[in-house]
Formats: C-alpha cells, structure tokens, sequence
C-alpha cells in the first residue's frame, strides 16, 4: 500500500507533516521546532531528495521502498547523548519486530541485520542563547531498497531482504514510534543504557575511529567508546566514524 497522509492518519495519533518529497525531513522538523511544534511531532517523507547524515554526507532516499522520518524531542540538554541510544533501540526492536533475528548496533547508532546496515540516525538539536530548545532524530530504515550492484551491495541490506515478505512502511512507521516512545520515557533509566550496551556488535572488536586505532573495551554512560590501543592507552570517543578491521586487519 502506498505511503499518504489519509494512511498514515489511520495509524499515528501524535502531529505529524507527511511529504511525499522534500530535500531533508530534518530540515522540516527542525523549522517546525522552532515555530513552536510540540514534543513528539513526526515529519515523514515518501521520498528524500537531499537526507543529511554525519559529517555533512548527503544521499537521495528514492520514493516507495524506505522510512524517512524525523522526530521532534526535548529532552534535558545533559540527556542530549542518549538520544541515540533511544533511536537505536527503537529500530533494533523495529528490525525484530518485522522477524529479523542477527540484529545488532554498531557504535554509536547504526542498527545491522546480519552485519549489514539497515538504518541510520541523526540527531540535530536547536539552542538559544545556552538554552536548548529541542532536538530532532533524524531516522532512515531501509525496506525494500536494492543494493545488488551498487557501492553498497557489501555494507547495506534492507528488511525485506531478510524476512522474505512485503513489509506495510505505514505499519513500520507507527511500529518504529511506539518503540522510540518506549525508550524515550526511560531515558533517564538505567535500563536504557544496560539494554543499548548489550545490543552492541561493536564491543570486543578491533576498531578505528577517527585515527584512533584498538580494541572496543567499553561504552559509558553518556553513549562514549572506550577504546585501548596497541601500548595500553585508553581513548574515549565520543562521536566519529567506526571502522570495523577484519581479521587479516587486526594481525
């Protein structure tokens, strides 16, 4: 059934804008922040022209075959970092929920099924004069988009590949909501951080991040990677791009 405004009526009771284009969802609810839009809005796009993710990369979110959506939040300014433990345990429960069974988040918030990635997330957050206004998390699940042939054939996998049915994206999008809301009112909890620390895939591995190469020991409290390279030291990262070294790598 194809994405629409009336369908997805059927499903969310929260605000929420639906385009069926637009460059950035992030961009749109990150305008809507600042003209006042309460706490658990949703703008959901059918298509993405311009989706933004870290470090400036942009990419085309093709029409009919993934979720783009972005979620208004105003959390305390000191639970900022959580935000991506909330995104990443609500699509990890999403991935489950569709039957997927080797699911895991690479650090900090990529969620993989079978060691490929099938979302992305985004947090961005609004402040003024010190004070923060809210934040938007940015979220990208990928449904029934075909990476046979490309760059990413050996790095991205979409849902339907694994569970070998056709997936309803509106059922997915209120499903994927539920579980952040889930996540999100427990995000002062203990439970939030034990339960996004033993889903990760990353612990144990040799990593780079950034240029800091070693083992993945821990994660902390604030979302954190701890990491001990080759003399001993310990490095703490808290943002960067993960690199995962193969067996041959880490010899």
């Amino acid at each position: 059934m194809t994405l629409s405004q009336d369908l997805l009526e059927k499903y969310l009771t929260r605000p929420f804008k639906y385009f069926e284009r637009v460059e950035s969802s992030n961009d749109e609810a990150l305008a809507w922040l600042e003209a006042g839009a309460p706490e658990g809005a949703a703008v959901i796009a059918n298509e993405q022209t311009r989706g933004r993710g870290r470090r400036g990369r942009y990419w085309h979110t093709p029409p009919n075959v993934a979720l783009a959506l972005s979620l208004i939040l105003k959390p305390e300014s000191a639970l900022l970092p959580r935000l991506n433990m909330v995104a990443a345990l609500g699509v990890y429960d999403l991935a489950r929920e569709t039957g997927c069974e080797a699911v895991g988040i690479k650090w900090p918030n990529d969620v993989q099924v079978n060691g490929l990635k099938v979302s992305g997330v985004l947090p961005e957050a609004i402040w003024e004069a010190g004070e923060l206004r809210g934040a938007v998390l940015g979220i990208g699940v990928n449904v029934r988009l075909d990476f046979s042939g490309t760059e990413l054939q050996d790095s991205a996998i979409s849902l339907e590949d694994v569970v070998q049915k056709r997936l309803d994206r509106a059922v997915l999008i209120a499903t994927l909501l539920r579980r952040i809301d889930h996540w999100y009112c427990r995000i002062t909890a203990p439970t939030l951080f034990s339960t996004w620390k033993s889903r990760l895939n990353t612990l144990g591995q040799t990593v780079t991040v950034d240029g800091v190469k070693g083992v993945a020991l821990d994660a902390n409290a604030e979302g954190a990677l701890l990491i001990r390279d080759d003399k001993g030291h310990i490095h703490q990262t808290d943002v960067g791009d993960l690199i995962v070294q193969s067996a041959n790598e880490s010899r």
